[in-house]
């Protein structure tokens, strides 16, 4: 068979650029610490790494959504635990109001600090969380969700339930404030008690002109009875809220193991093994430092050279 100087000359170079290109695909793994840069290095790593990054994506989102829902949760809470303080207060002054020593003034003083109880509850239960939502907003509104009604009762004028989170865990941003502040069990079958009926009912009682003592102790046994009602039906939402909070710190690290084992499945797919890496550079630069010196030589075995030498 009969081979060509050119025919040598070509397939030399044809090797010397397929062992360059080769060399520099591996200094370009090294200097990025990547095995796989775009699709066409390895499709189906590639693919791999891509659902990888989806999850870990939705981990992110999923996690937002959890911090969301857990900063209402802990404000709820917190709005829950100062609506018992006050109901304490209150309870504690309707006490005193049944006192038979006291006169008419003494406890027209005691009715105005269950006005400014009342107040004070009607705040709490109309708390935002800063952000332009209401903590017991229900599934949403943009005003507050309490209000004065003509008659001199609140009303709750948002939608009953809760505003969920887009997660893959079921957490809110609000609670029901009707249930919360509105419909507590009363113990008898189909009757709630609200917390502001339960007030405005002692307080027009003790601010009766000329209330006989007995109308003013059974003003004060009906309205502590409701009211410890109320704070048991309270203590049981607080206790709720804590419970949710307990769930979202499952629900935490269950996100966290979710986003490590997505991490770890693009690293397996995409990243470097850098001790494998290292040795085949060694060795492609050592086989593309040998393909130039046997170029090198072959360059001098050529005829040409031979007949001029």
């Amino acid at each position: 068979m009969r081979v060509t100087t050119y025919s040598v000359y070509q397939n030399s170079i044809t090797n010397l650029q397929q062992r360059q290109q080769g060399l520099q695909k591996s200094q370009e793994q090294l200097t990025s610490g990547k095995r796989v840069a775009k699709p066409s290095d390895d499709p189906v790593a590639a693919a791999r790494a891509e659902r990888a990054l989806a999850a870990m994506t939705r981990a992110d989102a999923h996690q937002r959504a959890l911090e969301a829902s857990r900063t209402a949760t802990q404000q709820a809470e917190s709005a829950l635990g100062d609506a018992g303080d006050l109901i304490q207060r209150a309870r504690e002054s309707l006490l005193a109001a049944g006192n038979p020593s006291y006169t008419d003034n003494e406890r027209k003083a005691l009715v105005l600090t269950l006005q400014g109880v009342r107040e004070q509850l009607l705040g709490v239960a109309n708390r935002s969380d800063g952000a332009g939502n209401y903590l017991f907003g229900g599934q949403g509104t943009d005003a507050p969700p309490f209000v004065e009604s003509g008659a001199g009762h609140v009303i709750y004028q948002g939608t009953a339930g809760q505003t969920l989170v887009a997660s893959g865990e079921t957490l809110s941003t609000t609670l029901d404030g009707a249930h919360t502040w509105l419909n507590a069990p009363s113990g008898t079958p189909g009757v709630t008690v609200s917390i502001f009926d339960v007030l405005d009912a002692a307080i027009g009682s003790l601010s009766a002109p000329g209330a006989s003592g007995a109308a003013v102790a059974a003003a004060v046994k009906t309205g502590v009875a409701d009211l410890d009602t109320f704070h048991a039906h309270l203590l049981s939402e607080r206790a709720s809220t804590g419970e949710a909070l307990n769930r979202m710190d499952q629900a935490e690290l269950r996100i966290a193991d979710g986003k490590l084992a997505a991490q770890v499945d693009r690293s397996n797919a995409e990243d470097l093994d850098l001790v494998q890496a290292i040795s085949d550079f060694q060795n492609r630069q050592s086989g593309y430092d040998a393909a130039l010196k046997a170029y090198s030589m072959v360059q001098k075995l050529s005829l040409f050279n031979y007949i001029s030498g």
